[in-house]
């Protein structure tokens, strides 16, 4: 069984479509969970309530859980000095402490199995310090150094832990992006093309493979920097 965050919309509806074709269980996690055609639990992972009684929920299913993706997200595309602090508050409490509570609270799950799989989140704007999001980029950075600590405390137990950063993929957090926007970005990574919804959905299914087993602790930044 694989479960995966913000799997409504996005890039974590993308993943869950993608696991479900290859014959995967998949549960997912969403504040609106309407017009989800799998199982699915309400769930807003900034909020510790909701996501201790997700994981009650999965825990009383007593299925192996082979992995947990941490694909819930909001963005914010402003500088510092004009996002509000309600903005900031949201994007922190979101994207950084809504995958801290995602991972401690369904850990225990892997701990006792010994073995499972955690796939984080993060954004190539923290290795590229794109300018005008400078809030946004730093919960992200936050996902990566909790990424790569949390390994280290999973480790012994045959848990993975891995964050993928996307550069600007066409989803609802880019609405009112420009191309021109889209190409000033791009060209400051390796590749210099924008990627699909697909090469992320690639990168989560590489994670997932059994050859894959050596790799913990990275983030990878689909594109290149």
């Amino acid at each position: 069984m694989i479960i995966v965050t913000g799997a409504s919309r996005g890039l974590g509806r993308a993943i869950t479509e993608r696991l479900v074709e290859r014959g995967e269980e998949v549960i997912g996690l969403a504040r609106n969970t309407s017009g989800l055609k799998i199982n699915a639990i309400e769930c807003d992972v900034s909020d510790y309530a909701s996501v201790k009684k997700a994981s009650k929920e999965v825990k009383r299913l007593k299925k192996p859980v082979k992995a947990f993706i941490n694909a819930a997200g909001v963005a914010s595309m402003n500088m510092a000095v004009t996002t509000d602090e309600s903005t900031v508050q949201k994007l922190i409490q979101t994207n950084l402490v809504g995958t801290i509570y995602c991972c401690q609270l369904f850990s225990p799950i892997m701990l006792r199995q010994k073995q499972g799989s955690f796939i984080n989140f993060s954004t190539i704007a923290v290795a590229l310090a794109l300018k005008g999001e400078s809030v946004y980029a730093a919960s992200k950075a936050g996902v990566e150094s909790f990424t790569r600590t949390f390994a280290r405390e999973m480790a012994d137990f045959n848990v993975r832990v891995n964050c993928i950063a996307p550069g600007p993929i066409r989803t609802d957090l880019l609405r009112g992006i420009t191309d021109t926007q889209i190409e000033k970005i791009t060209s400051q990574q390796v590749i210099q093309r924008q990627f699909q919804k697909s090469d992320v959905c690639d990168l989560v299914e590489l994670l997932l493979d059994e050859k894959a087993t050596s790799l913990s602790g990275q983030v990878l930044n689909v594109g290149g920097v």
